[in-house]
């Protein structure tokens, strides 16, 4: 029985045969997969066409700019290949992973799973706050057209540097990206006396930088739904710096001669491994006080000493440590991770 699309030509004497295969048997047209429907059907799609696909056993409507599962959306499927697959409760899955920008094609258009971890904030030098990891959003049931669609994964800001002054935020981190989701880059964190003059010492973001010692000791803001606040800082004993916040938690405070903790981040297992993302970067005191760690997800760990602190690791949107005490050369603070982006669909 043939299959498939049939343009008919203006006065064609139709047989039997052509009605029953095109007609009456194919109201619902079949075809083997959506790539066989595109090529078939290129240049005849209108509005209300329906099909049927024998590798996904699915009925679907174009509604005029994408195919649809019929009595709702259908699962996406893109053409790339993957990254790696899974079975998890009987369901199968394929997943593709960015640590780099770069593009995903859908060919069916439908619903998919997604992670998108923006870039974490570096952190700050000289008694300095941690950075704050990037934002985190995690969304069950993205819709996604066809098409292809460009992927951004977002990079860490860099650390602040030492120098003579010895007064340097550390750098935002940037938003990471797919389709219409996106994610906040990380706060930064800020050094001594926060170098904004006035408000907050820590600075905004995805999870907010924590803040550096001195007057302006308010940890940055987090982003609702995608992180939390840096921690406050301290003017009592050396001067400790507050962690940067994580998607999981707010940064640490700095109290005493002990400088705030990097906030712990949030743990996922869309590609079939539980990792922890998005921790921030522990607080900087100076010389004599302990350091703040990192928040479990990446974070970087801050320093007390001329040392410098820890960076975040690549692409888990980690925020900075921010460094201790340090005048002229040496006590440089972490830089934040980069982001990343995940993408999941039934298979």
């Amino acid at each position: 029985m043939a299959e498939g699309f049939y343009d008919f030509t203006p006065g064609q004497v139709l047989t039997a045969a052509q009605v029953d295969d095109y007609l009456m048997r194919q109201a619902v047209m079949r075809f083997d997969d959506a790539s066989a429907r595109t090529t078939a059907l290129s240049g005849v799609l209108v509005e209300g066409m329906m099909s049927y696909l024998k590798d996904t056993n699915t009925v679907e409507v174009y509604d005029g700019s994408a195919w649809v599962g019929v009595g709702g959306v259908g699962t996406a499927n893109f053409t790339d290949t993957a990254t790696g697959t899974y079975s998890s409760g009987g369901t199968n899955y394929k997943y593709l992973t960015f640590t780099a920008s770069g593009t995903i094609t859908f060919d069916a258009a439908g619903l998919a799973d997604i992670l998108v971890v923006g870039g974490g904030g570096g952190g700050g030098q000289f008694a300095a706050g941690g950075g704050g990891a990037g934002g985190y959003l995690a969304v069950t049931g993205a819709y996604f057209p066809v098409g292809t669609h460009t992927v951004t994964v977002g990079a860490g800001g860099a650390g602040g540097t030492a120098t003579a002054d010895g007064v340097h935020s550390g750098g935002m981190g940037s938003a990471s990206r797919v389709d219409s989701y996106y994610a906040v880059g990380g706060g930064s964190g800020a050094a001594f006396h926060g170098e904004t003059g006035s408000g907050t010492g820590g600075f905004a973001g995805g999870s907010g930088g924590g803040a550096g010692a001195g007057a302006n000791k308010f940890g940055g803001t987090g982003t609702p739904g995608q992180g939390n606040d840096g921690g406050d800082s301290s003017t009592a004993g050396l001067d400790p710096a507050g962690g940067g916040g994580g998607a999981g938690a707010a940064g640490g405070d700095g109290l005493s001669n002990i400088a705030g903790n990097g906030g712990d981040g949030l743990q996922s297992s869309i590609d079939n491994v539980a990792t922890y993302r998005a921790g921030g970067g522990g607080g900087g005191v100076k010389s004599g006080g302990t350091a703040g760690s990192g928040g479990n997800g990446g974070g970087g760990a801050g320093s007390s000493n001329n040392t410098a602190a820890t960076s975040a690791t690549a692409n888990t949107g980690g925020g900075g440590g921010g460094a201790g005490y340090a005048s002229g050369a040496g006590g440089d603070a972490g830089s934040g991770g980069s982001g990343v982006v995940i993408v999941r669909v039934e298979v």
